[in-house]
């Protein structure tokens, strides 16, 4: 404990000034996360707790802008000589050759990494649900999902076992996590940050971001990620922004657009009342917000879907049709992408260029646009249950759709905690920006959460 505040809680930049200046002791640190993991195991946040080993290479307080600072992450980031399991029993086993890219940047920064963390099978459904590994359980209700599928990376934040994650985003998989479990997660502009070493589900698609308490955590673990990888060939050189500095800007005079369809259809009064209560808070702070019709987001939503679907289809074809132990709801949904055709695949790739220019023409003058993340709170694991009832499949669809159009344009979204629905669930928002726009992103929901107390409250019994 630090002035009555457990380092578990404290923010990312505060806690490795802490430990460098040696008022907060690394491995100390890593016994206080690794006490409440086993505290709050029921959880299932981690599929690996390595935390004994973390704390055991801790000699000295750890160097670099993350000196110290305790992360975990979804299990689909290679580390060598460690087990990768996608979270699926067909790589129960395997051991990693090589190290990702991301996870190499941050151990440059001298973070530590505490093990591996609760996912969907291949990053597959956006529920958190899992027949190999059991459900992730939010920390909030452990009746109701976390949403997924970096449902690790959520749990863990939220319930303090680490300070934070990183997950992958490639239809929601951050931002619905961050809105079901009440933290902050970014899905970075395509190409910001390599995938080298991590699990591809849809390679047209997939991105790697942070997920934490706040905008300005997701900043600092975010610095040390972006830039060219010889790896990869689609991570884009570093675009120069100072995306921690960002987070201290002034937002006065910024403007944020509010759809006028799509995003504002089926909204719970929870959800309705926490963005109006965003909007004052932005208007308070000199943001200027004005309406914006965007182009026909129905429709890329159904094209991020055909892309999701024949990618994921293609990476699992030799083994689809083999005795192979998938998840019989991730076999189907695999080979549902079976069923599109070259012509439909091809239509929705190519559609990109002209979509993310329409989609900019019609935020032309503004530096970001406010959506919600999902229309409700956290459903129960009951209700998305595949085999539970007649409904759980429109309801699972139902959950995503507000997040699609930002992957399939490529453009970076942050989601952020924003209230509290009237059965005590988080309820999340996202802020959708331009092409390498993070830095507005941050700069905003930063100066929000400076006005507001959501992202600091801690679930019962964490």
């Amino acid at each position: 404990m630090t002035g009555g505040v457990s380092p578990r809680w404290l923010p990312v930049r505060v806690v490795a000034t802490r430990i460098a200046e040696g008022s907060v002791r690394a491995t100390a640190l890593v016994e206080e996360f690794t006490d409440a993991e086993r505290r709050l195991r029921h959880l299932n946040a981690f599929v690996r707790h390595d935390g004994e080993e973390a704390g055991a290479a801790v000699e000295a307080a750890p160097e670099g802008p993350l000196g110290g600072v305790a992360l975990a992450h979804k299990d689909m980031f290679h580390r060598d000589g460690r087990v990768t399991t996608c979270g699926s029993r067909l790589f129960a086993d395997v051991v990693a050759e090589g190290t990702a890219t991301v996870l190499q940047r941050l151990d440059v920064a001298g973070a530590l990494d505490l093990g591996t963390l609760h996912m969907a099978e291949f990053a597959h459904n956006s529920t958190g649900h899992n027949a190999f590994l059991g459900p992730a359980r939010n920390p909030w209700n452990p009746a109701h999902i976390t949403g997924g599928s970096s449902s690790g990376p959520g749990v863990a934040v939220a319930a303090g076992l680490a300070h934070g994650a990183l997950g992958s985003d490639t239809g929601g998989s951050i931002r619905l996590p961050a809105h079901f479990c009440g933290v902050t997660g970014l899905k970075p502009t395509s190409g910001l940050v390599s995938r080298a070493g991590a699990m591809p589900l849809s390679f047209s698609l997939d991105t790697i971001g942070p997920m934490a308490r706040s905008a300005e955590d997701v900043a600092a673990l975010l610095a040390p990620l972006v830039g060219a990888d010889r790896r990869d060939p689609t991570a884009e050189p570093a675009p120069g922004a100072d995306y921690v500095t960002a987070c201290a800007a002034p937002v006065g005079g910024l403007r944020v657009g509010l759809p006028t369809a799509f995003y504002t259809d089926g909204l719970s009064p929870d959800v309705a009342g926490a963005l109006e209560a965003c909007v004052r808070v932005l208007e308070r702070l000199g943001v200027e917000l004005r309406p914006v019709e965007l182009p026909d987001q129905d429709g890329l939503s159904a094209a991020q879907l055909v892309l999701v679907a024949s990618e994921a289809a293609s990476q699992h074809r030799e083994r689809l049709f083999t005795d192979a132990p998938y998840d019989p709801q991730i076999r189907n949904r695999l080979l549902n992408g079976l069923g599109y055709s070259a012509q439909d695949y091809l239509q929705a790739l190519r559609g990109r260029g002209a979509a993310l220019a329409a989609h900019l023409a019609a935020i032309d003058g503004l530096d970001a646009v406010l959506t919600p993340v999902a229309p409700f709170d956290a459903p129960t694991l009951a209700e998305t249950d595949i085999g539970g009832g007649p409904d759980a499949e429109a309801l699972i669809q139902s959950i995503s759709r507000f997040m699609r159009p930002a992957n399939y344009l490529g453009v970076p979204a942050l989601a952020f905690p924003a209230g509290f629905s009237r059965r005590g669930l988080p309820v999340g928002l996202q802020l959708v920006g331009r092409p390498f726009g993070e830095p507005a992103l941050l700069a905003l929901v930063a100066a929000y959460q400076r006005q507001t107390e959501h992202h600091r409250q801690m679930p019962p019994g964490v």
